[in-house]
């Protein structure tokens, strides 16, 4: 069973009231989780600031599927990326639109390089990348 340590945390009145508003929002069950997970995200934060260090990530992309080569370009991207790459979900989301999902691992220089050039690709709409230890 872990340790619990217990430690007082002091906040100005307005600020906790918005605290405790954005928990309530997010459905956290107290004030000690909720502070616990900025904690978590923000050690999270700090690990993608080293660029050789392993970790997981999402890619998320929507593009034109219409627009000139951008399928076969995307395509073209991973298949030479293909050790970061654990796997990959398309969807389409109407008739222009696809969304790709790609989950990726690998040291966070190397991410960072290939997600940017995929959403820079000429017909990308927009993306996103998280990343993430375990």
């Amino acid at each position: 069973m872990e340790s619990i340590v217990r430690k007082g945390i002091a906040f100005d009145r307005e600020l906790l009231k918005k605290f405790d508003s954005l928990n309530k929002k997010k459905g956290y069950k107290n004030r000690s989780e909720a502070i616990r997970d900025l904690i978590r995200k923000e050690f999270v934060t700090e690990e993608t600031t080293d660029p050789e260090k392993r970790m997981m990530a999402t890619l998320t992309m929507v593009y034109d599927h219409h627009k000139h080569d951008v399928q076969h370009n995307l395509t073209h991207m991973q298949h030479h990326h293909s050790d970061l790459i654990r796997s990959t979900l398309h969807v389409h989301i109407d008739h222009d639109n696809c969304m790709e999902v790609l989950i990726l691992e690998g040291k966070v220089k190397d991410i960072v390089h290939f997600s940017d050039s995929m959403l820079a690709e000429k017909g990308v709409k927009h993306g996103k990348l998280v990343m993430t230890s375990g």
